[in-house]
């Protein structure tokens, strides 16, 4: 606090002062100081984010890399019984059918009983345009009513 804070008739008149302009600028620098530091706080708190997200990056990269080598040799793997087993239906393949056949099990056709009145069978449903439903023809003005 100065003296002219003290003695109001020492700040001088007018509107356009110069110790409240210099103070004034002041308080401006003082606030533009302070959301530069804001800011730079913000940009090391990113860059550290950055840092991070590099860092799993790499980390994921090597995962999908090991998982892509599981996955050919998970392939190979595949073929190769799909190959075994080709040839194992190819070997046995009139055995089991012969198997199959001697083991069967023959089953009646079944029909189905109809007199009860709830089972009983069903026509196919008769669909129409509507004017034939009613027994009219098609409209042809609109506007006109038969």
């Amino acid at each position: 606090m100065t003296i002219t804070d003290l003695i109001p008739a020492l700040k001088g008149h007018g509107r356009r002062r110069a110790v409240d302009e210099v103070q004034r600028l002041r308080d401006e620098n003082r606030h533009l100081l302070t959301r530069v530091m804001a800011a730079d706080d913000a940009m090391a708190i990113l860059r550290g984010d950055l840092a991070d997200a590099h860092a799993r990056e790499v980390e994921l990269e090597g995962l999908t890399d090991r998982l892509q080598l599981e996955a050919i040799e998970l392939a190979e793997e595949r073929d190769g019984l799909a190959y075994e087993v080709a040839a194992l239906k190819r070997k046995f393949g009139p055995q089991l059918a012969a198997e199959a056949n001697a083991q069967r099990i023959d089953v009646p056709p079944m029909h189905r009983d109809t007199t009860a009145l709830e089972d009983q069978a069903t026509a196919p449903i008769d669909v129409k345009p509507l004017w034939q439903a009613l027994g009219v023809g098609p409209v042809t003005d609109p506007g006109r009513i038969r």
